[in-house]
């Protein structure tokens, strides 16, 4: 089973794609398209995934990181997509991708003797993992800390006026650009054609007509079914009513906010039931978010509006003893969630997922969240008709296999993950490397610095 995505089997897949007949074709190679074609491929249907331009490219790599276990849902009433949560959060923790996750503990602090209502959505959310059978060894139960634990579990947050906290448990991801690329390489395995600088013109239920942009040369691939995982894009290609919703993270020196490995919850002034998040990262790092504001435009790379910035560090410095200012922040970025076109407020707006039919016959499958990919997959697989065996992906272990650290290049990042990103896992040029295979490129400084040694190491590979 050869997991390995690289520039020469970029080329073997592209020639093969375009003188064979896929049973599927999948467009977008984000988490849910990545996840489609491996559930596609572990059913034994032949698989072509064509992306525009590299894995992970899109909204995908500009998450939160986390792996939620519904709260959020459960607490709007809507007890089918809080289980379903649960349930994800639990096979990804525990069954397809343990080495890519994380326990994450998270405190709310408390500043009064109040915190009732809040106790009771965590232990809501407990009862959540409880059904979905995560053991308690991976996520703790929630409990009540007095103030001395708090402020030793999160030593910035400001002591006036604490009282305490409240101690919960969630699933983090390691990276969810490295959760993605772990899907195509799996997928690979099974033998699907992962092809990324392919844009495509234009579709149909059977097939698509696409552009090499590497070379600017157009090619066409005949499939039985077509499905259209562009998350936030899918309206281009398909008559699918979306909006948009953006979120944005600043990037910051997690010992500026005096965090250690403790995320903080952080209610936002003056609304109800909206939080901000204090999260620590790898390497010292931290990522604070988030917002959720209606966008019109869907650029590729999603900025970061002065206003969001203010926003974010505003609200965080209400409960921390140092106040963050824009010195703190080292970088920041911002993804576009692909939310179906209803009424209300965008934080209002339904996560459900849908799986949609056009009448040329292309499925598009949008909406929903990362932690929900799978099932996501799943539906949109289901509904080719193509095959009567049912989703293997649950027990489908992703793949695992870790390079020896080598001279270091960034935080974290040495000449060995450079070169493995190369050979294994389909990076092409050094922005693939930089912003997707590894996350230099959020500190712009970092970039700058590693960026000659990067392009000298994909010169001599």
């Amino acid at each position: 089973m050869n997991t390995s995505l690289n520039a020469a089997r970029r080329l073997h897949d592209l020639e093969a794609a375009q003188q064979n007949v896929a049973d599927v074709l999948v467009i977008g190679g984000g988490v849910t398209g990545a996840g489609v074609a491996l559930d596609a491929a572990s059913r034994g249907l032949k698989t072509v995934l064509l992306e525009a331009h590299d894995l992970a490219f899109g909204t995908s790599r500009w998450s939160s990181k986390l792996v939620h276990g519904g709260l959020r849902y459960l607490a709007k009433g809507d007890v089918r997509l809080a289980h379903e949560s649960a349930v994800e959060r639990g096979i990804l923790m525990t069954r397809t991708a343990p080495h890519l996750t994380r326990t994450l503990p998270m405190l709310f602090p408390l500043h009064t003797n109040a915190g009732h209502f809040v106790m009771s959505g965590f232990r809501a959310g407990n009862a959540l993992r409880i059904a979905a059978r995560t053991p308690s060894g991976v996520l703790p139960p929630p409990r009540r800390v007095p103030r001395h634990e708090a402020l030793a579990l999160v030593p910035g947050l400001a002591p006036e006026q604490l009282t305490g906290g409240l101690l919960s448990y969630d699933g983090q991801l390691v990276d969810d650009a490295q959760l993605v690329v772990a899907l195509a390489r799996t997928a690979a395995g099974q033998g699907a054609r992962i092809i990324t600088r392919a844009k495509v013109r234009t579709l149909q239920g059977d097939g698509a007509e696409a552009q090499d942009t590497l070379t600017g040369t157009t090619f066409s691939v005949k499939a039985r079914a077509v499905i259209n995982a562009t998350g936030v894009w899918a309206g281009t290609l398909a008559p699918v009513q979306l909006r948009p919703s953006r979120g944005s993270h600043l990037v910051i020196d997690a010992r500026s906010a005096g965090l250690t490995g403790t995320a903080l919850t952080i209610p936002v002034p003056s609304e109800r039931n909206r939080y901000a998040l204090l999260l620590p990262q790898a390497n010292g790092r931290a990522y604070l978010g988030l917002t959720d504001e209606p966008v019109d435009d869907i650029p590729d790379v999603p900025q970061v509006p002065e206003s969001d910035v203010d926003f974010l560090l505003t609200t965080a410095s209400h409960v921390l003893q140092r106040k963050l200012t824009r010195d703190d922040v080292i970088g920041s970025y911002a993804g576009l969630r692909p939310l179906l076109e209803a009424q209300g407020q965008t934080a209002d707006l339904s996560r459900h997922h849908a799986v949609l039919t056009a009448p040329n016959g292309v499925i598009t499958v949008v909406g929903g969240k990362l932690t929900t990919y799978r099932k996501m997959a799943a539906d949109a697989v289901d509904a080719t008709n193509l095959t009567q065996i049912p989703c293997r992906t649950r027990d489908i272990r992703l793949v695992d296999d870790r390079p020896a650290p080598t001279t270091p290049i960034a935080p974290g990042v040495t000449e060995a993950d450079v070169l493995h990103a190369i050979q294994h896992e389909g990076a092409l040029d050094a922005d693939d490397v930089l912003d997707r295979r590894t996350r230099i490129g959020l500190v712009p400084r970092d970039r700058e610095k590693a960026a000659p040694e990067i392009a000298k190491l994909l010169t001599n590979a």
